[in-house]
């Protein structure tokens, strides 16, 4: 439970980080996708997380490596 709490409280994703890269808004990202705005801000915000399968659609339509929306689990 405790790990659960943890994997909760992190920033997984980085969604906002990429848009702002290219110059999207999440807005944009909804319509693209056909997704709510909520939904999606709830994303940037990493308050849930979307599915793999939502994920490459996001790569896919800003034209990034699915690993460039993710946050590294490596330690530098």
């Amino acid at each position: 439970m405790q790990y659960t709490s943890i994997i909760l409280q992190m920033e997984l994703n980085r969604i906002k980080v990429v848009l702002v890269e290219k110059k999207k808004t999440g807005k944009w990202l909804a319509e693209t996708l056909g997704k709510n705005e909520a939904t999606v801000s709830r994303w940037c915000a990493n308050v849930s997380q979307p599915s793999i399968e939502t994920l490459f659609a996001i790569a896919k339509v800003l034209n990034v490596d699915m690993k460039d929306l993710l946050v590294s689990a490596k330690k530098t």
